[in-house]
């Protein structure tokens, strides 16, 4: 996919202003896909950060820049399907490696072909179900293919193998605040991601998205 350079959120501010914590938030919702690039700061795929289940992700007009030349979805399918290729072979002689199955997924999410990743993801999960990590990205996979409520199912059944997971937490807390305008239930899986792990290094922003939380909360009510 075209790539674009993004401000790691090791680099954040917990001052920033609530919609600069919201961007940076909601781009590393895609990456959780991320990959664990927000909460674990870790190695992550490169994405264009997105703030919503786009409905464009099947529009063949779209485009994405980030100071490359812009790429159509399908241009980015093509760079894909050739990317994936020698995996899809590999995979044919051996169906039930999971993690080659996750390599594949990887490639499709990375290149926001959402839809065939979920496909490769729910292979790998039929094979590890107990695969956290993989049903997390499906999770994010399914939340930018428009589909929330299959999101949250997947993110609820990853905190059912691991509770604590500071990815799935965090994810979820996303999901359901702008997903599913539901700032009380955020409220309630980001107060767990920051209890379950005290060490969490992203805290300040953890803390300071509740807060903007708590406020749309009460001004609902």
């Amino acid at each position: 996919m075209a790539t674009a350079s993004r401000p790691s959120p090791s680099n954040a501010n917990p001052g920033l202003p609530a919609r600069h914590v919201y961007m940076i938030a909601a781009g590393c919702l895609l990456i959780g896909l991320f990959l664990g690039y927000f909460i674990l700061g870790g190695k992550a795929t490169r994405s264009v950060a997105r703030t919503q289940p786009a409905e464009n992700t099947t529009n063949s007009s779209a485009s994405y820049g980030g100071g490359h030349p812009k790429l159509t979805l399908e241009q980015m399918k093509q760079m894909a399907d050739v990317q994936a290729s020698t995996l899809i072979e590999k995979s044919k002689s051996d169906p039930k490696n999971a993690a080659l199955l996750v390599q594949i997924a990887g490639i499709y999410q990375a290149t926001h072909q959402f839809q065939e990743a979920t496909g490769y993801f729910e292979k790998a999960l039929k094979i590890d179900p107990k695969n956290v990590s993989a049903r997390t990205q499906m999770a994010s996979c399914l939340y930018y293919s428009g589909d929330v409520d299959g999101a949250l199912k997947q993110l609820n059944e990853a905190l059912r193998y691991n509770p604590k997971d500071a990815n799935s937490l965090f994810n979820l807390g996303m999901i359901k605040y702008r997903g599913k305008d539901d700032p009380s239930g955020a409220i309630a899986a980001w107060q767990e991601l920051l209890k379950t792990n005290p060490n969490l290094d992203r805290k300040p922003i953890v803390v300071q998205m509740i807060a903007e939380a708590k406020a749309s909360a009460n001004a609902k009510n």
